[in-house]
């Protein structure tokens, strides 16, 4: 049985031996006034960068606290070099999307605009908060960055010619392409709006030599569904589920 603290952080101060590490107030808040750890008390702390470290409560006030390393308890581990691109939906269901793929391993997330979009406006820090929590549940040691939105075209236009982008297609709905055949290295997924592609958009992607169009099986999914479901299929076949 693990002996690990029960309680994460994501902090971006640096981690090491004996390094004191302060709290955000937001953070020294949950664990003093929510979680009601006092001085002593056994935290989790990762940053991206150096693995995950235990901690100890060193000071503990009510508009603070600050916390010291004692060991490594996790290396740092770097997910596979996959982004996930996705044309923002409902607010609930696209908090959803960057949940799931901060907890499945997408090392980018980058929201998109498309012609049949029906959010124009993202909250770029909110929904990089719900990566950073979602990181700190799944016992990640890495937290995805959440880009700015950006329209599809700008992202082709600039699209890196070592990178595959597998485009979830709803017009091969039932063919059987398998993710084990998509070329290693590199990689993002595309997934559409509720509304689909539109003909110029779809035009688009597959005269790009980097994009492979694939079916996420036998049914339509919706938006949210069809990204878990293509980033299960990727880590499966290509990814660090091997």
């Amino acid at each position: 049985m693990s002996d690990r603290p029960k309680i994460r952080l994501y902090v971006e101060h640096p981690l090491g031996p004996g390094q004191s590490v302060p709290l955000s107030r937001d953070q020294a808040h949950y664990l003093i006034s929510v979680m009601r750890l006092a001085a002593g008390a056994e935290v989790a702390l990762f940053n991206g960068r150096d693995g995950e470290w235990r901690a100890r409560i060193a000071e503990a006030h009510k508009r603070g606290a600050v916390l010291t390393c004692d060991h490594q308890t996790a290396p740092q581990q770097a997910p596979p070099d996959l982004w996930l691109l996705f044309a923002p939906i409902k607010k609930a269901r696209t908090d959803f999307i960057v949940e799931k793929a901060a907890e499945m391993g997408a090392a980018r997330i980058v929201p998109v605009r498309t012609d049949f979009t029906n959010s124009d406006r993202i909250r770029q820090d909110r929904l990089q908060a719900h990566a950073i929590e979602a990181a700190e549940q799944c016992g990640g040691t890495y937290v995805p960055g959440v880009a700015a939105l950006q329209s599809l075209d700008a992202v082709l236009a600039d699209w890196p010619g070592d990178r595959t982008l597998v485009f979830a297609d709803e017009g091969r709905v039932g063919a059987h392409d398998s993710f084990a055949a998509l070329p290693t290295g590199p990689a993002a997924i595309l997934i559409g709006p509720e509304g689909g592609f539109s003909e110029a958009e779809r035009a688009r992607l597959t005269a790009l030599p980097q994009v492979t169009p694939v079916s996420l099986g036998p049914r339509i999914l919706r938006a949210d569904t069809a990204a878990v479901a293509a980033l299960a299929l990727w880590q499966a076949a290509r990814g660090d589920w091997k």
